[in-house]
């Protein structure tokens, strides 16, 4: 075929795609984590049916960013961009900011008030689930136990004494509305209370004290597509530093990862029938990831929901599906699919 007339072609096949934004940065220290994110799932998606393209969002400027480096500036009016005097407006957006503005729902606003649909949570569901301290309060309502807590906002006075005989030692410190383990501190005395909750505010304006749970480490995740809900396989976490810290979520050195998890089947069962029971409760879409204690004698902690989990090649969702048998690729366009049917019906 002549050089030309294939370019030609390609360009009416690349016309009659849809348009997906694999949003990824955002505004906290997580946006290292997102941009990763990114690259798996850039390399998930179908090219095939799809044009996608990797949309970076900054406090300063959003950016499309095309493969041969070239930025491009997104149009805020309408999330479009000119490509060669051509203006492209996408017809999806798959969002992987871990942290504000994609995970607690003012990214989603803003995509609803475009009618573009997207991957994730909606406004309510994502608001909620990004604050640990009232999501986990709102679950209880359902019988689901978590660790005991105090919650905090900056300016807060704080009397170590109390709060160590409140939740007792160690305490978990970490921010109440942040991830990846940034600002997560283990304390095991008193005075290394002010330190560490001052850590936590760091990332953010509220923090979140939990008390110490000894056992088993585990994580499952979950989708629902086509009004049909698929559950993972569960993975258990032995972190060979003190706790899972961000070192050993991106340090493959320092935790090994199990799929399927070295539990009773009895106990695999109810994590994932738990899993499916909360990802409705909280008004779940796309996929999921939930992580747990199993104690000693059995019971199930839940420790929070991540509904932007990490999506790199190495990521507990790309294990748990491989483990599962089924494919990464074929989930993304179910999911982009089914929010696609939805919006026009």
């Amino acid at each position: 075929m002549n050089w030309n007339v294939e370019a030609k072609v390609n360009a009416l096949l690349s016309d009659l795609k849809r348009n997906v934004a694999v949003v990824a940065g955002g505004y906290s220290s997580e946006s290292v984590v997102s941009l990763k994110s990114a690259e798996g799932i850039s390399s998930f998606i179908d090219k095939k049916k799809y044009n996608v393209y990797k949309v970076l969002i900054t406090k300063d400027q959003w950016l499309v960013q095309l493969d041969d480096q070239c930025e491009i500036t997104v149009d805020k009016n309408d999330f479009s961009f000119v490509l060669d005097e051509n203006r492209i407006s996408f017809d999806f957006a798959y969002i992987t900011i871990h942290g504000t503005p994609g995970e607690n729902g003012l990214l989603q606003g803003y995509f609803d008030l475009l009618n573009i649909p997207y991957s994730c949570c909606g406004v309510l569901a994502a608001a909620l689930t990004f604050n640990k301290f009232f999501c986990n309060n709102y679950l209880k309502s359902f019988g689901v136990e978590t660790a005991k807590s105090v919650f905090l906002r900056k300016g807060d006075a704080i009397v170590p004494d109390e709060i160590v005989a409140r939740l007792g030692l160690p305490i978990f410190v970490k921010p109440n509305d942040g991830g990846s383990s940034f600002g997560v501190t283990k304390v095991t005395a008193a005075e290394q209370l002010q330190p560490a909750i001052d850590m936590a505010l760091s990332e953010g304006s509220e923090a979140l004290l939990e008390s110490f749970l000894s056992g088993t480490e585990v994580t499952c995740g979950c989708y629902k597509a086509n009004g049909r809900k698929t559950v993972f396989p569960v993975t258990e976490i032995v972190s060979k530093n003190e706790f899972f810290d961000f070192d050993a979520k991106y340090n493959p050195a320092s935790v090994e990862e199990i799929t399927p998890a070295r539990i009773s089947k009895e106990c695999t069962e109810k994590i994932q029938m738990l899993t499916k029971q909360i990802y409705d409760w909280v008004g779940a879409k796309g996929i999921i990831r939930i992580d747990y204690i199993i104690l000693p004698k059995g019971a199930i902690r839940m420790l929070e929901v991540n509904t932007t989990p990490g999506m790199t090649l190495t990521s507990f969702i790309p294990q748990q599906v491989r483990a599962a048998g089924l494919n990464m690729t074929e989930i993304m366009t179910e999911i982009i699919e089914s929010e696609l049917n939805c919006l026009s019906c």
